[in-house]
């Protein structure tokens, strides 16, 4: 029989990814290209910008809607968080990119996207490590 007490029988406690930490990264490097362009040109520094800020916020967004939901009970909460997720980052980004280039002038919408790519392989790169990563022992 189960003893709740004893912890027997309340399921694996499975913490939740930091995923966290890529949102940080994305925010670090971001800040540190656009202030090594904005020396050199502000209208690409700006697109850079804003370009990669586009990518973290609906990164974020997918995130956190993503691991909302834990354990075999939530299974199906879970899978409709993930698709809910999914779609509002599509629609933030799709949103942002529309924004960007409807009020921003002057713009260049190279950097726009080359910040963008940025922050995505730096979202791709993070989660390669955080899959490979070995769990700590407790």
């Amino acid at each position: 029989m189960s003893d709740p007490a004893r912890g027997f029988g309340t399921g694996a406690r499975i913490s939740r990814p930091p995923v966290y930490r890529i949102t940080v990264v994305q925010l670090v490097v971001l800040l540190g290209l656009w202030a090594g362009v904005t020396g050199v040109n502000s209208v690409t520094a700006k697109s850079l910008g804003l370009g990669g800020l586009i990518a973290v916020v609906s990164n974020a967004w997918f995130a956190l809607g993503v691991f909302r939901w834990r354990g075999a009970s939530n299974a199906q909460r879970a899978v409709r968080a993930s698709y809910m997720a999914e779609i509002g980052k599509f629609l933030l980004a799709v949103a942002g990119f529309m924004l960007v280039f409807a009020q921003v002038r002057p713009i260049e919408g190279w950097a726009v996207f080359a910040g963008y790519g940025a922050m995505l392989g730096i979202q791709i790169a993070g989660a390669w490590w955080l899959l490979r990563r070995r769990p700590r022992k407790t």
